[in-house]
């Protein structure tokens, strides 16, 4: 077969990684598309697979250049597909979708976001795509029927204990001669889906850094540039090394749901200082059900650093957390385990979870307990 994977942020590149290997071990043609963001292409780049970047300038601000990038992306996707015409298309953008409904492709659109925080994305891709593959809390409002839904998270795709492995080594220069270190991580909240939503402030983040420069070492990773003497704290790290920088830190908090999503998946404890805080189902699930993360309002800088705080003083907050990683990885399955055989057997596997909602926790696994 020959399958088409398009990526837009560099999670989605960990999220297909370990499908794209399995199909192209198996012998199957896939052909990758992005656009730029961030690291995506850093890490294409060292995955050593060939690529075609569709948006190689990046995205413009507003509306209008949000409408003109995905015409100009789906322009260079149907070209392609005409000319090499796939057997089945999955991504994370409405592209896939699109150009999937248009030539009659079968397309997998994931998403882990409910439809009340991406209602542009939902309006696009939606009502084109075969179906949206989505963990079973997410809302996925009128489209309900589409979904071919699992337990678990996206991220578990990349991070669960089968498929990742720690290693200290590749981050040992981050402690700096201290016991321990911290990730901060600040996005710059641009997004369509961020419009009138607040995060970490140059002042809150300065107040944070204070805080707990006196425990550790602080790394920051950040969107742009972090002005001031916070630039010294930028966190200076191969782009494959990320989630091991995550998983040795006593602690993350930031403003970017993906990383903090990330980093429960790993047992560290979090902190997201966003208006997000409340409206994400994963991220709920994540903190009231298993305790992996605390979301807290930008209007409430006071609750941050009382939070923080009450964190730094726990002797036992690694392996309490540790614990309660566990009892969520129980719960929950080998996601890549999933799409490489819903996506290596289509369109056998759709019909088989069309008729049998439940087979997707068929996948949960044993799994090894990290570092």
């Amino acid at each position: 077969m020959r399958y088409l994977f398009y990526f837009g942020h560099p999670a989605h590149f960990h999220l297909f990684r370990h499908t794209v290997a399995a199909l192209k071990a198996e012998g199957h043609t896939v052909d990758l598309f992005c656009k730029t963001k961030d690291l995506l292409e850093d890490l294409l780049q060292a995955s050593g697979w060939a690529y075609t970047n569709v948006l190689p300038q990046g995205k413009g601000a507003g509306r209008l250049a949000m409408a003109t990038d995905l015409l100009a992306r789906n322009g260079r996707m149907l070209r392609h597909c005409l000319r090499h015409r796939p057997d089945l298309m999955a991504g994370t953008s409405p592209e896939v979708a699109q150009i999937g409904r248009l030539l009659g492709i079968p397309s997998l659109v994931l998403n882990e976001d409910d439809v009340d925080i991406v209602p542009l994305f939902a309006k696009a891709a939606y009502p084109f795509c075969t179906a949206v593959v989505a963990p079973e809390q997410t809302d996925l409002g009128r489209w309900a029927g589409k979904g071919l839904t699992y337990p678990g998270y996206q991220k578990l795709a990349y991070l669960h204990p089968n498929r990742f492995t720690p290693e200290r080594s590749r981050v040992e220069h981050l402690f700096a001669g201290r016991a321990q270190y911290f990730v901060l991580r600040f996005v710059s909240l641009t997004a369509h889906h961020d419009v009138g939503i607040g995060g970490f402030t140059p002042a809150v983040a300065r107040r944070v850094v204070d805080l707990l420069e006196p425990h550790g070492a602080v790394w920051i990773s950040a969107e742009g540039d972090l002005g001031g003497d916070l630039q010294r704290y930028r966190l200076a790290l191969d782009p494959l090394d990320i989630h091991h920088a995550l998983h040795f830190a006593t602690l993350f908090a930031g403003d970017s749901q993906s990383m903090t999503v990330e980093s429960a998946m790993l047992g560290t404890p979090s902190v997201r200082f966003s208006d997000f805080a409340g409206r994400i189902s994963v991220l709920e699930e994540l903190e009231h059900t298993y305790g992996l993360t605390v979301g807290i309002p930008a209007s409430e800088p006071g609750r941050l650093a009382e939070t923080l705080q009450r964190l730094l003083a726990r002797d036992d907050l690694r392996a309490a957390y540790a614990a309660r990683r566990d009892t969520m990885l129980a719960d929950k399955i080998d996601l890549s385990a999933f799409l490489i055989w819903l996506m290596s057997t289509f369109p056998d596997s759709l019909r088989t979870v069309r008729a049998d909602p439940a087979t997707a926790s068929h996948f949960r696994t044993p799994h090894r307990v990290a570092a």
